[in-house]
Protein backbone atom coordinates (compact mmCIF):
# COMPACT_ATOMS: atom_id res chain seq x y z
CA UNK A 1 0.00 0.00 0.00
CA UNK A 2 1.42 3.38 -0.94
CA UNK A 3 1.23 6.39 1.32
CA UNK A 4 0.12 9.71 -0.05
CA UNK A 5 2.21 12.75 0.73
CA UNK A 6 -0.68 15.09 1.55
CA UNK A 7 1.44 18.25 1.60
CA UNK A 8 2.88 17.48 -1.81
CA UNK A 9 -0.57 16.73 -3.19
CA UNK A 10 -1.97 19.97 -1.74
CA UNK A 11 0.93 21.92 -3.26
CA UNK A 12 0.36 20.36 -6.70
CA UNK A 13 -3.38 21.05 -6.60
CA UNK A 14 -2.83 24.64 -5.45
CA UNK A 15 -0.27 25.22 -8.20
CA UNK A 16 -2.61 23.79 -10.85
CA UNK A 17 -5.47 26.00 -9.66
CA UNK A 18 -3.23 29.06 -9.55
CA UNK A 19 -1.96 28.53 -13.09
CA UNK A 20 -5.49 27.89 -14.39
CA UNK A 21 -6.70 31.10 -12.74
CA UNK A 22 -3.81 33.05 -14.24
CA UNK A 23 -4.48 31.63 -17.69
CA UNK A 24 -8.20 32.31 -17.44
CA UNK A 25 -7.71 35.82 -16.08
CA UNK A 26 -5.21 36.59 -18.80
CA UNK A 27 -7.26 35.90 -21.90
CA UNK A 28 -10.57 36.85 -20.29
CA UNK A 29 -9.27 40.26 -19.27
CA UNK A 30 -7.77 40.82 -22.72
CA UNK A 31 -11.00 39.77 -24.45
CA UNK A 32 -13.07 42.07 -22.24
CA UNK A 33 -10.79 45.00 -23.09
CA UNK A 34 -10.81 44.11 -26.79
CA UNK A 35 -14.51 43.48 -27.48
CA UNK A 36 -17.73 45.26 -26.50
CA UNK A 37 -19.58 43.64 -23.61
CA UNK A 38 -22.28 42.12 -25.79
CA UNK A 39 -23.06 38.43 -26.32
CA UNK A 40 -22.03 37.43 -29.82
CA UNK A 41 -25.16 35.28 -30.27
CA UNK A 42 -28.16 36.79 -28.46
CA UNK A 43 -26.77 40.38 -28.43
CA UNK A 44 -27.53 40.79 -24.73
CA UNK A 45 -25.60 43.76 -23.33
CA UNK A 46 -23.62 43.55 -20.09
CA UNK A 47 -22.54 46.02 -17.42
CA UNK A 48 -20.13 45.70 -14.52
CA UNK A 49 -23.02 44.45 -12.39
CA UNK A 50 -23.58 41.31 -14.51
CA UNK A 51 -20.25 40.97 -16.31
CA UNK A 52 -19.58 37.63 -14.57
CA UNK A 53 -22.27 36.14 -16.86
CA UNK A 54 -20.24 36.98 -19.97
CA UNK A 55 -17.76 34.26 -20.95
CA UNK A 56 -14.95 33.95 -23.45
CA UNK A 57 -15.66 31.20 -25.98
CA UNK A 58 -12.80 29.66 -27.97
CA UNK A 59 -14.08 29.31 -31.52
CA UNK A 60 -11.92 26.29 -32.29
CA UNK A 61 -12.65 24.77 -28.83
CA UNK A 62 -8.93 24.79 -27.95
CA UNK A 63 -8.53 26.67 -24.67
CA UNK A 64 -4.76 26.84 -25.11
CA UNK A 65 -5.07 28.70 -28.43
CA UNK A 66 -5.06 32.32 -27.27
CA UNK A 67 -3.65 34.54 -30.03
CA UNK A 68 -2.81 38.11 -29.09
CA UNK A 69 -5.26 39.50 -31.66
CA UNK A 70 -8.16 37.58 -30.08
CA UNK A 71 -9.12 35.90 -33.35
CA UNK A 72 -10.03 32.64 -31.57
CA UNK A 73 -12.34 34.30 -29.04
CA UNK A 74 -15.88 35.52 -28.92
CA UNK A 75 -17.80 36.80 -25.95
CA UNK A 76 -20.92 34.77 -25.18
CA UNK A 77 -23.35 34.91 -22.28
CA UNK A 78 -23.32 31.79 -20.12
CA UNK A 79 -26.52 30.51 -21.77
CA UNK A 80 -25.26 30.86 -25.34
CA UNK A 81 -21.88 29.46 -24.29
CA UNK A 82 -23.53 26.34 -22.83
CA UNK A 83 -25.64 26.04 -25.97
CA UNK A 84 -22.55 26.25 -28.19
CA UNK A 85 -20.83 23.45 -26.29
CA UNK A 86 -24.00 21.34 -26.35
CA UNK A 87 -24.16 21.78 -30.13
CA UNK A 88 -20.52 20.67 -30.37
CA UNK A 89 -21.35 17.59 -28.31
CA UNK A 90 -24.39 16.82 -30.49
CA UNK A 91 -22.35 17.22 -33.68
CA UNK A 92 -19.28 15.19 -32.71
CA UNK A 93 -20.55 13.00 -29.90
CA UNK A 94 -17.58 14.19 -27.85
CA UNK A 95 -17.46 17.26 -25.64
CA UNK A 96 -14.88 19.84 -26.64
CA UNK A 97 -13.03 19.40 -23.36
CA UNK A 98 -12.69 15.65 -23.92
CA UNK A 99 -11.85 15.62 -27.62
CA UNK A 100 -8.65 13.72 -26.90
CA UNK A 101 -10.75 10.99 -25.24
CA UNK A 102 -12.72 10.33 -28.42
CA UNK A 103 -13.05 6.65 -29.32
CA UNK A 104 -10.54 5.45 -31.88
CA UNK A 105 -11.72 4.51 -35.35
CA UNK A 106 -12.54 0.86 -35.89
CA UNK A 107 -9.61 -1.17 -37.18
CA UNK A 108 -11.24 -4.55 -37.74
CA UNK A 109 -13.26 -5.66 -40.74
CA UNK A 110 -16.00 -8.11 -39.69
CA UNK A 111 -16.75 -9.03 -43.31
CA UNK A 112 -13.13 -9.66 -44.34
CA UNK A 113 -13.60 -13.34 -45.21
CA UNK A 114 -17.35 -13.32 -45.87
CA UNK A 115 -16.99 -14.41 -49.49
CA UNK A 116 -14.85 -17.39 -48.54
CA UNK A 117 -17.27 -18.43 -45.81
CA UNK A 118 -20.26 -18.19 -48.16
CA UNK A 119 -18.46 -20.25 -50.80
CA UNK A 120 -17.47 -22.85 -48.22
CA UNK A 121 -21.04 -23.04 -46.92
CA UNK A 122 -22.51 -23.40 -50.41
CA UNK A 123 -20.12 -26.17 -51.43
Amino acid sequence: MTTIDQTRLDRIVAEARRSAEQRNAGYRERALRMYPWICGRCTREFTRANLRELTVHHRNHNHDDNPADGSNWELLCVYCHDNEHARQLDYTGVSAGNAEDAPAAATSNPFADLKARLQKRGA
